[in-house]
């Protein structure tokens, strides 16, 4: 339960702060204004070309729009980060072979069963 809390909580973060919330409230602006647009004795056709034309903007729409220019103001005068800025080392590292080397041997020892031979003819059960 708390898991799937948890990923839920992690999708609504990241739609938000994505500008989701912005589409969902456009999609329930543009639902309203074809209902009303139908509710007028539109045709569908006309009702869906008076939302989508832009020249008959419904007042949740200019909401949404002020409210994503003013979204935008905010991302605009946030002030930069700094660059951090490391000063480089006076002589490069450089990998360099050692001069002595040694090849340590390994060897595999088998346990006393293993090395061992099945007895001729096998045993016989009774």
């Amino acid at each position: 339960m708390l898991l799937r809390l948890s990923k839920w909580l992690v999708v609504l973060t990241l739609t938000l702060s994505l500008g989701g919330h912005w589409a969902l409230l456009q999609s329930v602006a543009w639902t309203t204004m074809i209902a009303a647009n139908l509710s007028a004795n539109d045709s569908l056709t006309e009702a869906v070309s008076k939302t989508f034309d832009g020249e008959h903007p419904c007042p949740l729409c200019k909401a949404i729009k002020a409210g994503k220019k003013s979204e935008e103001k905010k991302e605009a005068s946030m002030p930069t980060l700094k660059k951090f800025e490391f000063v480089s080392q006076t002589s490069p590292f450089v990998f360099a072979t050692p001069s002595a080397f040694t090849l340590v041997g390994w060897r595999v020892e088998l346990p006393a069963s293993f090395s061992t031979t099945p007895p001729v003819p096998p045993p016989r059960t009774a």
